[in-house]
């Protein structure tokens, strides 16, 4: 779904479908972030196909408006400064909410035209594509698993929640290598969150859950 990749021969065609092999081994830097592409390649995207990323600091303020209607309460996760934020350390208070951190956990969330999720997950600003430090993420999914871990006690009770957590959020984006790399953001948030946490790498069924949820879940459709 997009022609950026054409020059590269066969099965690279914009209507070509991404399969392992032309993305992976000699292939597997093919596919980057859109900080990495040129300018003209970016500024193509914005004229061809509307592609414009919205920077961290406005994905934040706007993710802490659906907090504010759910919580009836400003500055839940952070304060908002002058294009950014202070995360706020302390554990997230439910009891003036009258609604349970499950219940928040099972919301559902969904980022129309996702590109790469920045409002899912903020891995890094989609926009300077400078890395957000783990523990001042402000992605919808972000909030969910910090949530998740305030909350749990064992490994299981925390694979648990985590996996509903991934189940409550959705996303769609047309073209194929921005999706490709929303469903990367995912899947490797998922593991940077069970490392932080356990201290290990999450086992490959835990893995192959997680996946499967998130190939259904972050999907290919015309915004």
């Amino acid at each position: 779904a997009t022609s950026d990749y054409k020059h590269l021969g066969k099965g690279y065609e914009e209507f070509s479908e991404i399969t392992p092999e032309l993305i992976t081994g000699k292939n597997e830097n093919i596919i980057q972030p859109r900080i990495t592409k040129s300018q003209s390649a970016q500024n193509e995207r914005v004229k061809d196909m509307a592609e414009v990323f919205t920077p961290s600091w406005i994905c934040n303020r706007q993710n802490n408006l659906i907090d504010a209607q759910w919580f009836k309460k400003n500055d839940v996760f952070n304060i908002e400064t002058d294009k950014s934020w202070k995360t706020l350390p302390d554990k997230i208070d439910f009891s003036q909410s009258k609604k349970t951190w499950k219940k928040y956990v099972d919301a559902r969330r969904m980022e129309i035209t996702c590109g790469e999720a920045p409002y899912l997950v903020s891995r890094y600003d989609t926009v300077t594509g400078e890395k957000i430090p783990f523990n001042n993420r402000i992605g919808l999914l972000d909030r969910k698993l910090r949530v998740v871990n305030e909350n749990t006690n064992t490994k299981a009770e925390w694979f648990y929640w985590a996996k509903r957590a991934f189940q409550s959020v959705y996303g769609y984006e047309y073209q194929g290598d921005n999706l490709l790399l929303a469903r990367e953001n995912l899947l490797y948030s998922f593991i940077e969150y069970y490392r932080a946490r356990f201290d290990l790498m999450p086992d490959i069924e835990k893995l192959k859950q997680i996946a499967l949820i998130i190939s259904w879940n972050i999907w290919q459709m015309d915004g």
